[in-house]
């Protein structure tokens, strides 16, 4: 049963409110620059195939570009969606947007001494007549706005939320043939031998990240060989997705500097596990206006820890999880990672306390629960996939839905069609790419959340990545 008064049995207690967020770039922010020896500033985004890309800007340009009316560099509107040598159908190469720096998100760059890098946002040069009660410049298909328009639609529902985000990856001595660091099985110390090359790179980026700001919760082998896992504190959905692109920067730099490759790719083995980038959520009300509770409903799952609003948003997400994955898994690959009868998420659309092998984990105990959501690798852009993620459950709490998928202890391939049926387990992830965009562009909901142009575009870039750059 829900306890009347929930209370924090083991582990922290994560709130909103406490979030370790960047403050570099608050107050006087050349001066603050100055002390940390920066000269150079990276202007970066992250366009829709998940390659990070910069402008490298010398301080006292940056300053002078602070000084102007509406600070910013110019930068093609094909810049999203350049697929190799190709620019995919819906981009053009005619055109500028403004980038312009978004300065709380300043971070020092540990990989890079005398660097701070800032994402930016992504603005019409000039007002759109049109844009009727609206931001003139706004752009909707930049991937950062589109992640705050669901952060604010969440706090005017009286909802807020934390992420945080599990960063897997493989170093490789060599990729053609590829050979990993270690052949060391999952958490095992020899994988982390002292003085060996592993272990300076795992601990060189842990010092980079606490240097750039990021709270470091720890690092560990993971199971495949040359695998590692790298877990980040909790933050707000926004800085949470910038906290991922600094996290990568990081380790690739890193490990380059160690003479080692760093792939985040979903599957390079074909006989042993792949990479993820499990997305722990938690969903808080907000302070100023608490979220009304979902109606009550016989058919709920009146056993479990969960609130009303954990439970609105759990059940909104699990009924569209097959829609999200084109945002969320864009890679061919990636689907060779989720697959049933491995130690992965599965394909049902279905969750479990501390269950690993379903799409959504519950986890953490009565009163600082969250979810992780295991449906999401790091060849995503992680703007664009928490942007879908909590888009798509936050439905769900405006809704007011309540919990009718019940919670499965193993994995639910497993179970008859029968029982799955009894637990409302309905929903079944796409086994291509292919037919995940076809899921995507089908749901109108996923229309909604994220805005038909955005869709359209990024599912065209996404079938152009898919063809190997070529359509």
């Amino acid at each position: 049963m829900i306890p009347s008064k929930p209370e924090v049995i083991f582990g922290l207690q994560y709130l909103p409110a406490s979030a370790k967020v960047p403050t570099l770039g608050r107050g006087d922010t050349l001066n603050e620059l100055a002390k940390y020896g920066i000269r150079y500033i990276r202007l970066q985004w992250v366009d829709y195939t998940n390659f990070t890309r910069h402008r490298i800007i010398p301080l006292p340009a940056f300053r002078e570009l602070l000084t102007a009316s509406r600070p910013g560099v110019g930068i093609t509107k094909a810049a999203l969606g350049i697929v190799g040598a190709s620019t995919a159908p819906g981009f053009s190469g005619s055109g500028e947007y403004l980038y312009t720096p978004d300065l709380d998100s300043i971070r020092v760059c540990g990989y890079a001494p005398g660097h701070a890098s800032l994402m930016g946002w992504f603005e019409e040069k000039l007002p759109i007549r049109d844009n009727a009660g609206e931001d003139p410049f706004k752009v909707p298909l930049c991937p950062r706005g589109l992640l705050r328009d669901v952060v604010n639609n969440g706090k005017a529902s009286g909802v807020e939320f934390l992420v945080g985000v599990e960063s897997e990856f493989i170093l490789l001595k060599s990729k053609y043939p590829i050979e990993a660091v270690n052949d060391a099985p999952w958490s095992a110390s020899r994988a982390l031998l002292s003085g060996s090359d592993a272990a300076k790179c795992l601990q060189d980026i842990a010092d980079a990240l606490q240097i750039g700001g990021i709270e470091v919760l720890m690092y560990h082998a993971e199971a495949a060989p040359g695998q590692y896992e790298i877990v980040t504190g909790p933050l707000p959905p926004l800085e949470a997705a910038d906290a991922v692109v600094f996290t990568r920067e990081s380790i690739v730099n890193i490990a380059a500097k160690h003479g080692l490759h760093a792939t985040f790719a979903p599957s390079v083995y074909t006989d042993i596990c792949g990479s993820a980038a499990h997305a722990h959520i938690s969903v808080h009300p907000t302070p100023q206006q608490p979220a009304n509770p979902p109606p009550a409903n016989p058919n709920t799952n009146q056993d479990t820890t969960m609130t009303p609003l954990e439970r609105s948003f759990l059940q909104s997400f699990l009924e569209h999880l097959p829609s999200s994955t084109a945002f969320t898994l864009p890679t061919a690959a990636s689907y060779d990672r989720v697959q049933d009868g491995i130690w992965s998420s599965g394909t049902y659309a279905c969750w479990g306390e501390e269950n690993r092998k379903a799409t959504v984990r519950l986890t953490g105990a009565p009163g600082s629960h969250h979810f992780e959501v295991r449906t999401m690798d790091g060849t995503a852009n992680p703007h664009i996939a928490l942007a879908t993620i909590l888009g798509l459950g936050l439905v769900g709490v405006q809704k007011g839905l309540e919990l009718t998928i019940k919670a499965v202890d193993g994995p639910a391939a497993e179970l008859s069609a029968e029982e799955r049926r009894k637990r409302n387990i309905k929903g079944r992830l796409r086994r291509t790419l292919s037919t995940a965009r076809d899921a995507a562009r089908q749901d109108a909901t996923v229309n909604n959340v994220l805005g038909e142009e955005f869709v359209q575009k990024y599912l065209s870039v996404n079938k152009v990545r898919d063809f190997g750059g070529k359509c």
